[in-house]
């Protein structure tokens, strides 16, 4: 299936988002099995994290949105997505998110939009660039005192 339409780019990301949900909720990284969201990601998908971020950096493929996903859930006790807004023109979306999470490390809780620019291509998700406010205060909310001791010059 090639996606040509706004309302298919927006069906591929409210579907993904929903196995998201159902794969958090199963357990998430090392419980639950990532077929759940594999279908909706391109076996070479990229997703590219502000490298500021304890989870930042470039992750590909399918083990790379393992290894992501396994990440963001050692940093976040909680990060629930609390309402979203998508702007799709043929295969790219914008999706405005508010979030409301919370740090394992500090149990700080922070609310923070993310825009993302994602790609989709042939009805699967091939790139995802994320665009935080504040990158600054969402690491610093997330390290433990032994962490931002470390991350001082």
């Amino acid at each position: 299936m090639t996606i040509r339409s706004e309302t298919d780019s927006v069906t591929v990301l409210t579907g993904m988002y929903a196995a998201e949900a159902e794969y958090l909720a199963a357990g998430g990284p090392g419980e639950a099995s990532f077929d759940l969201l594999a279908p909706f990601f391109a076996p070479d998908v990229v997703l590219y994290q502000a490298d500021a971020l304890p989870y930042g950096g470039t992750w590909h493929g399918h083990e790379g949105m393992e290894g992501f996903f396994l990440a963001m859930s050692q940093v976040w006790e909680s990060f629930d997505m609390a309402e979203q807004e998508y702007l799709a023109t043929g295969g790219i979306a914008v999706v405005l998110t508010q979030v409301r999470a919370r740090a394992r490390a500090t149990g700080r809780e922070l609310t923070f939009p993310i825009l993302q620019t994602i790609t989709v291509n042939d009805g699967r998700i091939s790139e995802v660039r994320p665009f935080y406010w504040d990158t600054e205060a969402i690491a610093a909310a997330c390290m433990g005192p032994a962490q931002a001791a470390r991350s001082r010059p």
